[in-house]
């Protein structure tokens, strides 16, 4: 796989990309990051609305409701404000694929880009935890953890609605329990 910076994704977003062609956000990155929150790739309806985790049926800002105090319906900027505030970051491993629709079974594997996380970590030196948001993001993520020994990372459960065998309160507990547990 290959590691892209963001100056070449705007690039690409400003010329012309096939119609299954995904490409990543921009990180959101508070001064004070000791936490990186990782997803695979943005699915349809994140897309469709420019915002992380934009289905309607996601765990996920419910789950971040619980650890920042935010409403999880709150706007969309005072959400990621709240992420700041609690020293959250937020990211995609994957910085462009090809996928049909929005299950990460759907990817091309070989068409996978990740996103450049040497430069991250480095202008940002208090991240010590990453939070990896279910298995494909564990999965791709898994090389790039080899190269930061100090960080510590944990694979937690999907937010996505398609991770059906986790109840809202599984995956909470579980993602409430890798904010809480700094003994790592």
């Amino acid at each position: 796989m290959q590691v892209v910076d963001q100056s070449l994704l705007l690039a690409i977003r400003a010329g012309d990309v096939a119609d299954d062609s995904v490409i990543s956000f921009a990180p959101l990155v508070p001064r004070n990051a000791r936490f990186l929150i990782l997803g695979s790739t943005p699915g349809a309806a994140s897309i469709a609305a420019g915002q992380y985790y934009a289905h309607s049926r996601n765990a996920f800002w419910p789950i971040m409701a619980c650890v920042t105090g935010i409403v999880a319906n709150a706007p969309y900027a005072e959400r990621c404000a709240a992420l700041g505030r609690a020293g959250i970051a937020l990211w995609d491993v994957v910085a462009r694929c090809r996928r049909q629709g929005s299950l990460d079974s759907n990817i091309d594997e070989a068409s996978i880009v990740l996103n450049d996380f040497d430069k991250l970590l480095a202008t940002h030196p208090t991240i010590g935890r990453v939070l990896l948001n279910g298995a494909s993001a564990a999965k791709w993520f898994k090389p790039v953890a080899q190269r930061f020994p100090h960080l510590t990372v944990i694979r937690l459960p999907s937010t996505s609605p398609a991770n059906a065998t986790w109840s809202f309160e599984r995956k909470r507990d579980a993602w409430l329990a890798a904010f809480r547990d700094t003994s790592s």
